[in-house]
């Protein structure tokens, strides 16, 4: 058993700033290659449409189609993906989808509902909350397929109302994962077709003669998929553009060692950019979560990702208390923080950066990936810092209301005609002017 080189620091060390710094380094700089590549694939599929779509296909994922009509899935399809899965499989993607769903409903009555009000003089003022009229959502399908995800992006969407929701999902040399088709078929996916890449981006941005032009485009994809997300932003909306997965673990030594092991496991086995770290004001705390590292990883199908992880980016940080280790989490601004505390209430309200906090030793990051109901789709790379999860807002736009009445006109009036003149706005001044009654 090799020893797994995660870094050790100390927040009372001379050069702790300086190591910290270089853990927490990510260079988000695109690559010049891939964001050429993609500008090509997307003036290409916005030119030639379906003829593009079907050329890139056949040489990214090696799956020859006669038209992209041939590369849609179709509902009998899904549905029967649904029943060719085992009844284990099927119970954990409704029961998934049920909390995903519930959550998402509540999530719709605190903050997507239009509202108004009347001012004393019988203006009315608020917001019109409408769903969008077409979203796609790109799930991943190479190295590893992802059900999860989609239900993640597209039971918001549905709980909004957005009436079609078009899934992309690769299909490598034609190899269909049965566990997304069935969970598109659960999730309620209006049209899916098995293409992937900047092309599915640019066929979803652009449009083409079989795949519809869509609002927005959410979901995850490769160093591609990111580029093209970014490229084609401003004529479609998108949700984020994602960087490596992350987890912090906020510990006060009473979790069991091989738990916090485990869960900084679960991100490091995602790639080798992935974060983990544990902060602890507990030193031989953790030397113990050290020693359990060390012991289960080698029983780990992906050891060599997760070792690569951890000893690239990963880091065990002794501080000096709870209370600073609060602090330091906010300078992260993690996308996933574990509280794995006896106290976690005590702690949480001095969390203020984070995609989603997950309270108390039971609350495994897992669990929140899967199936607890908050989604999983989160910002990354410190963006917790301005941005939220994905949810029912992101697939809903808001217009104001103003409805002036005549009394409100002779209140407003006077006020904007002064800022107007103010702003040397002639014509916007007089339009308020003109609505003011006069003495003659």
């Amino acid at each position: 058993m090799t020893p797994v080189a995660v870094r050790h620091l100390n927040t009372t060390c001379a050069d702790f700033e300086t190591e910290f710094k270089r853990v927490l380094h990510w260079s988000a700089e695109t690559d010049h290659a891939i964001e050429e590549r993609v500008a090509a694939i997307l003036d290409d599929v916005r030119t030639r449409g379906d003829a593009a779509v079907l050329e890139y296909t056949a040489r990214f994922d090696a799956l020859e189609a006669p038209s992209v009509a041939a590369l849609e899935l179709t509902r009998e399809e899904l549905k029967a993906a649904f029943d060719a899965i085992t009844p284990a499989q099927r119970s954990a993607l409704e029961s998934a989808a049920k909390r995903v769903r519930a959550y998402h409903e509540r999530q719709l009555q605190a903050c997507g509902l239009s509202w108004s009000y009347r001012d004393e003089d019988g203006t009315l003022l608020g917001q019109k909350v409408t769903p969008l009229d077409r979203v796609g959502i790109y799930v991943p399908g190479g190295k590893a397929a992802y059900p999860s995800s989609v239900l993640m992006n597209a039971i918001p969407a549905h709980v909004a109302g957005v009436p079609d929701i078009v899934m992309v999902v690769p299909t490598p040399r034609g190899e269909k994962n049965a566990l997304v088709l069935a969970a598109a078929y659960v999730a309620g996916v209006s049209r899916a077709f098995t293409i992937g890449g900047a092309q599915a981006v640019g066929a979803l941005a652009h449009g083409t003669a079989t795949v519809p032009r869509v609002d927005k485009i959410t979901g995850p994809g490769n160093a591609y998929v990111a580029s093209a997300k970014r490229r084609v932003f401003g004529q479609v909306g998108i949700d984020m553009i994602a960087g490596p997965s992350e987890i912090l673990v906020l510990a006060d030594g009473t979790t069991p060692p091989d738990w916090v092991a485990m869960d900084l496991f679960s991100q490091a086995e995602h790639d080798e950019l992935a974060q983990s770290i544990l902060l602890c004001p507990d030193a031989g705390y953790i030397e113990r979560v050290q020693a359990e590292i060390d012991r289960l990883i080698d029983g780990m199908p992906r050891r060599d990702v997760i070792r690569a992880s951890l000893e690239g980016r990963g880091a065990l940080i002794l501080t000096k208390d709870m209370e600073e280790a609060c602090a330091i989490s906010n300078r992260i601004a993690p996308e996933h923080l574990e509280v794995s505390s006896a106290e976690p209430h005590r702690w949480e309200p001095l969390l203020r950066h984070a995609g989603a906090i997950f309270l108390g030793a039971y609350t495994s990051e897992s669990l929140g990936d899967y199936c607890a109901g908050p989604n999983h789709v989160l910002p990354t790379s410190g963006t917790a810092r301005f941005s939220s999860p994905l949810g029912v807002y992101d697939f809903q736009k808001r217009s104001s209301l103003i409805e002036v009445s005549e009394a409100g006109a002779q209140q407003l009036g006077p006020i904007a005609a002064e800022l107007a003149y103010g702003e040397g706005l002639q014509a916007h001044a007089q339009a308020a002017e003109f609505r003011l009654k006069r003495a003659d």
